[in-house]
């Protein structure tokens, strides 16, 4: 299972602000392979994996917007039943938990989940 930085960004939600980053990211010829944004409480938690991490910071860093780096998990999966409750079964059952997750689809030719587990070594075994 590829691993992968993903950067997490916690941020008031309000009008705009995803797309300033979208912007920010754009001028910087920073394209997002993945992102999950929510809210809780009026604050947003934005997570996303890059083409260019390096790349990405130091544009966030220029708009004043602060993240942290994760480390993720990217797995392609088919696109059909019981898929995803393959990998986290098999997690699950050696007590690796998982902290968070979202997947993309691309229709009939399969989807991408990425996740961020308690312990990314054992994780990394399990579903290489």
């Amino acid at each position: 299972m590829p691993k992968t930085t993903q950067l997490v960004l916690s941020l008031r939600s309000k009008t705009g602000v995803l797309a300033g980053i979208g912007r920010a990211l754009a001028d910087a010829k920073v394209n997002i392979l993945s992102l999950s944004a929510a809210e809780a409480a009026g604050r947003g938690k934005i997570r996303m994996v890059v083409n260019k991490p390096t790349l990405a910071k130091r544009a966030l860093r220029k708009a004043r917007v602060r993240f942290v780096e994760e480390v993720a998990f990217s797995k392609r999966l088919s696109n059909k039943p019981g898929a995803l409750a393959r990998v986290a079964e098999k997690l699950a059952r050696a007590r690796v938990n998982i902290k968070s997750a979202y997947a993309t689809t691309a229709g009939r030719g399969g989807a991408t989940v990425v996740i961020t587990v308690s312990n990314a070594a054992k994780a990394r075994r399990l579903i290489g």
